[in-house]
């Protein structure tokens, strides 16, 4: 079975999932992983699947969602990736006042640290801007250093960092 990665962005409208699930559900796809957002009103799904079907027959299948000015692309991701089973993920909150730079300021000390964002989202309402981010690290990262790293950059940016271990029971 392959896997086929699969994005889904435009306008919002009820009944967009059910639209992709059903038709994915008609090919034996099964779905499994996904993360669907509104960005700005908009509406942003993508989703990792394992069907027998070749990218081009799904992309047919929901070429229908064109006529809703959604944007869909299918393409099979060659291998799954290696696990982090060793990883330590963390959590990092980032606010204050938005200005341009925060994200790039934040994830380059993030990967300065060998960290991996496994997710990421940013909101920005009445002036001030927040970062959730969740990222792994190799086993050994210094959690002072890293928290001391992220202060600075915060600092340097206007913005309050604070890094929490995830709780790695809760799903």
């Amino acid at each position: 079975m392959a896997l086929l990665a699969i994005t889904v962005l435009g306008h919002d409208r009820p009944g967009i999932i059910a639209d992709v699930t059903a038709a994915l559900a008609l090919r034996d796809a099964n779905v499994e992983d996904s993360s669907m957002t509104l960005l700005g009103g908009f509406f942003a799904w993508t989703l990792v699947v394992g069907s027998e079907a070749q990218p081009a027959a799904v992309a047919a299948d929901l070429a229908f969602l064109e006529s809703d000015e959604l944007v869909v692309s299918v393409f099979e991701v060659a291998e799954r990736p290696a696990s982090a089973g060793s990883a330590v993920p963390y959590v990092i909150s980032v606010h204050g006042a938005d200005r341009v730079g925060i994200v790039s300021a934040i994830t380059a000390a993030i990967a300065s640290f060998d960290g991996n964002i496994t997710d990421l989202q940013t909101r920005l309402g009445g002036g001030l801007f927040v970062v959730i981010a969740e990222a792994d690290f190799p086993p050994g990262t210094q959690e002072e250093q890293l928290r001391a790293a992220l202060a600075e950059v915060g600092t340097q940016v206007g913005v309050e960092v604070t890094v929490i271990p995830a709780e790695t029971d809760v799903l």
